[in-house]
């Protein structure tokens, strides 16, 4: 029988399989680098993008932003200018009331009473004076109480004073402020 030795072929056979894994190994490895590196190419290029359209929109948002800033401050000015108007009307609206109430103070003041001192605290007139005789006091306070700018007057004190006369006495006393509900409400009946 002859002999046939195999093993070189085999070796060949193994050799040739083995350089051919070898190929498709390094073509699977080259394919799979490639592709890696055309992913993240892709995806570094995505991110790039979306960082400019970032950018982009951080930038709009700030232009709002200082838009939105300079409406608010708008907003403040007009306000303020709102509120100096109405406390100029205010103080124009309230010029005549001065008037007014010191010329009901001289219509209340009887003869015989003179007035020293008046200092007014929000709705609250303070009066210090020198009458004759206590009726003057009486008086005048009773006048106060029907006046239509003045309402609940208040003695707060009584002294004698001969050096003004035998019954004469100093006198404080302290008077609200009415005059505006009751000119609002003529005001108010009158347009109806």
């Amino acid at each position: 029988m002859a002999k046939i030795n195999l093993l070189p072929w085999r070796q060949e056979f193994r050799a040739q399989k083995q350089k051919e894994f070898q190929q498709v190994a390094a073509l699977v490895v080259i394919a799979a680098g490639i592709s890696a590196f055309l992913w993240m190419k892709t995806v570094d290029g995505q991110i790039s993008f979306q960082n400019e359209r970032n950018q982009i929109l951080q930038t709009e948002i700030n232009a709002l932003n200082k838009q939105v800033k300079e409406i608010q401050d708008l907003k403040k000015r007009r306000q303020q200018l709102i509120d100096r108007m109405r406390v100029i009307q205010e103080l124009q609206g309230n010029r005549p009331l001065s008037v007014r109430y010191f010329d009901e103070m001289v219509r209340a003041t009887p003869e015989g009473l003179w007035l020293t001192n008046l200092k007014r605290s929000g709705n609250t007139v303070q009066i210090a004076g020198v009458a004759e005789s206590n009726n003057r006091v009486s008086s005048f306070m009773r006048n106060l109480d029907q006046s239509e700018w003045y309402e609940s007057p208040n003695l707060t004190g009584v002294t004698a004073k001969p050096e003004f006369g035998e019954q004469a006495s100093a006198f404080q006393m302290t008077v609200q402020v009415s005059g505006r509900k009751k000119e609002d409400q003529e005001l108010a009946d009158a347009g109806k």
